[in-house]
């Protein structure tokens, strides 16, 4: 069996956040970069099918030279080995372009990343990804296991979970508990240095988004204290001030 994860390179949920260029772009000053957090649970579960079964993991990212440390933790983890797709994730069309082409060339059978990366949050790659290869794609995944060319799956819906089974190959978007994270050990961080990673320029593929601005959230305001025995007080500022009620 062979296993496709895709990994996003993305900023530290506790880094502070800053634009420049007029607001026109992300400035990476100082940012700690990691595997997207659902990602990593993708290339958990990925990793615990490999040691199960003996099947092949690649990882793959679309980005610029500077992910390569993020993709070789992907490595040191237990990938076998990794595509560098050699452009800016623009969008998330651009991106789903890149791996399905990659993934129809390498005939994989289970494409497995997060249900959405934690920078964009846009949550449609797996689905643009499917219908670029014509195979299904479910996600929130909180659960997969195969059986022969089978998988069954649980995800997250309104209200519940819903059980599924999918023939081979499909795409799924994972989410917590579908594995525990992965820490890599000193033998796989030292692997990880001689794992093949290949560099590939992008397939040409058209944007359909223009970056025009980006603004920061504005800062919280003042807190309020409200006596516990003056209830009406509290209920006139939740509903005439913060407008909850």
């Amino acid at each position: 069996m062979k296993i496709l994860v895709c990994i996003t390179h993305v900023p530290d949920t506790t880094s502070k956040i800053n634009f420049k260029d007029n607001n026109t772009r992300f400035d990476t000053t100082g940012v700690q970069f990691i595997i997207g957090p659902y990602d990593d649970y993708a290339l958990a579960r990925a990793i615990e099918i490999k040691e199960a079964s003996g099947a092949t993991v690649t990882v793959l990212n679309v980005g610029p030279a500077d992910t390569e440390p993020t993709i070789r933790k992907a490595l040191a983890i237990g990938a076998d080995d990794a595509i560098r797709v050699n452009a800016e994730p623009t969008d998330s069309f651009f991106v789903a372009s890149q791996i399905a082409e990659h993934a129809k060339a390498g005939g994989f059978d289970l494409i497995l990343m997060g249900r959405e990366s934690i920078d964009y949050n846009s949550g449609v790659v797996h689905s643009i990804v499917g219908e670029m290869l014509g195979i299904p794609s479910v996600s929130p995944v909180m659960k997969l296991d195969l059986d022969g060319t089978k998988a069954k799956l649980a995800r997250e819906i309104e209200g519940g979970k819903e059980y599924l089974e999918v023939n081979l190959p499909f795409v799924a978007g994972c989410q917590e508990p579908i594995a525990e994270w992965k820490i890599p050990n000193m033998r796989g961080i030292m692997s990880a240095r001689t794992k093949p990673l290949k560099v590939v320029e992008p397939k040409t593929a058209e944007s359909g988004v223009k970056t025009q601005k980006f603004e920061l959230p504005p800062p919280k305001g003042a807190v309020k204290m409200i006596p516990a025995d003056n209830v009406p007080e509290l209920v006139n500022l939740l509903k005439n001030e913060a407008r909850v009620l």
